[in-house]
């Protein structure tokens, strides 16, 4: 008894056995769970499109204005006049402030005086130097005719050259005076205080009644219809920039805003305790919004292609160092392994350079794939991952 039930168990599981193998192999031979037996995969997949594509490197840096400079005094003095406040625009030359002047329009009205003295003093030369010139002349004549002695000749020569010297002396005394009187009207103009360059005012460092010694600061004036975005770069990406390169500024006092700039000056260093490099980037702020001292975000365009092949970062499958992706070909359910050669690379896009591919990508189940493994496609009634409005790829 005990044996015919252990023959029937056999039996009955030879026959299940043979019902399997003979499932599995019909099964293989109409095409369904594809090569090797396996099963489809269910999968997400995504369009291959043509679009715009940049490398993109992001970089945080501070707004720094286009120039900035001091207006302080080059002499001490008392402040009497201060005329601008901060955020009012000056212009080049313009008078901002004045010192106390009236010591120094006394020197100026002194050394007047001293030129019109010393230029006297020359004029007076000058007509005892005429009269010595023609005393010379007129006993040189007496000598001729043997009138006058030789004593009275010398005598006249002498006067003669002593008149000479004194009026160099006297010229000289001129020249000095004038140029003591130019120093003085130097110094006077000391006492106002005048914007070299345009620009507005940023700060204002003292008040109407301060004493001030030299080059008390009192004044900033910077310049802000263009600025410089000051920002560091990472030795990995230094060899990506170069002047003349696009860049976008983005700061917080206005999110939605993008200001275009370029990117001026690379330093040609790398400071060697955080080896990195500092970047310039000029940014036109005619709207005058970016201010200096501002936190900015700055994105470099490295490179872009305004007509690539374009996938979703999602879809790369790096195998052995090699990266490519899965492809499902139209009208078909079977997914296919190409190994590509990759161009530009984001966080959500890479652009295929080589081979050119049609069809949809694997983006989701794609480890489960081998090449030609059957794959589960969403219906026509579900949107495609990633479908709708394509998105232009940054």
């Amino acid at each position: 008894m005990r044996r015919k039930l252990i023959i029937g168990i056999a039996a009955v599981f030879a026959v299940v056995l043979v019902w399997r193998i003979t499932a599995l192999v019909s099964s293989g031979e109409g095409g369904q769970p594809g090569r090797g037996g396996r099963p489809p995969v269910a999968v997400e997949v995504d369009s291959i499109r043509i679009a715009l594509i940049r490398d993109v490197r992001t970089l945080t840096g501070t707004v720094h204005p286009n120039y900035q400079y001091v207006v302080a005094p080059k002499i001490a003095g008392r402040l009497t006049m201060l005329r601008p406040r901060i955020g009012d625009w000056v212009a080049a030359g313009e008078v901002v402030g004045a010192l106390d002047d009236a010591e120094y329009e006394q020197n100026v009205i002194e050394a007047e005086a001293n030129l019109r003295i010393a230029r006297a003093s020359l004029a007076e030369t000058g007509t005892q130097f005429e009269l010595a010139r023609q005393e010379k002349e007129r006993v040189e004549a007496l000598q001729a005719k043997g009138i006058a002695s030789p004593s009275e000749l010398d005598a006249a020569v002498s006067t003669h050259a002593v008149l000479a010297s004194r009026i160099d002396l006297a010229t000289a005394q001129v020249e000095q005076r004038a140029a003591a009187l130019q120093s003085a009207k130097i110094r006077r103009g000391y006492t106002r205080l005048t914007a070299s360059r345009p620009g507005f005012v940023g700060e204002r460092f003292v008040d109407p009644g301060a004493l001030l010694s030299p080059n008390t600061p009192v004044l900033s004036v910077v310049s802000i219809d263009s600025v410089i975005v000051k920002a560091t770069v990472t030795e990995r990406d230094y060899g990506h920039l170069r002047p003349g390169q696009t860049a976008e500024v983005m700061v917080d006092a206005f999110p939605s805003r993008r200001f275009v700039g370029k990117v001026a000056r690379v330093s040609p260093v790398l400071q060697e305790a955080s080896r990195v490099a500092q970047v310039e980037v000029v940014v036109g702020n005619d709207s005058l919004h970016i201010k200096p001292g501002m936190f900015a975000r700055v994105e470099v365009v490295i490179e872009q292609r305004e007509a690539a092949l374009v996938v979703p970062a999602r879809a790369l499958v790096m195998r052995n160092g090699q990266g490519g992706l899965f492809v499902v070909p139209r009208d078909t359910t079977v997914a296919r392994y190409l190994p590509i050669r990759i161009g530009i690379q984001t966080a959500t896009h890479i652009e295929v350079v080589e081979p050119m591919i049609e069809g949809l990508v694997v983006t989701l189940g794609h480890h489960l794939l081998e090449d030609g493994s059957p794959v589960v496609l969403p219906t026509a009634g579900e949107p495609a991952p990633g479908g709708g409005k394509a998105r232009k790829p940054q």
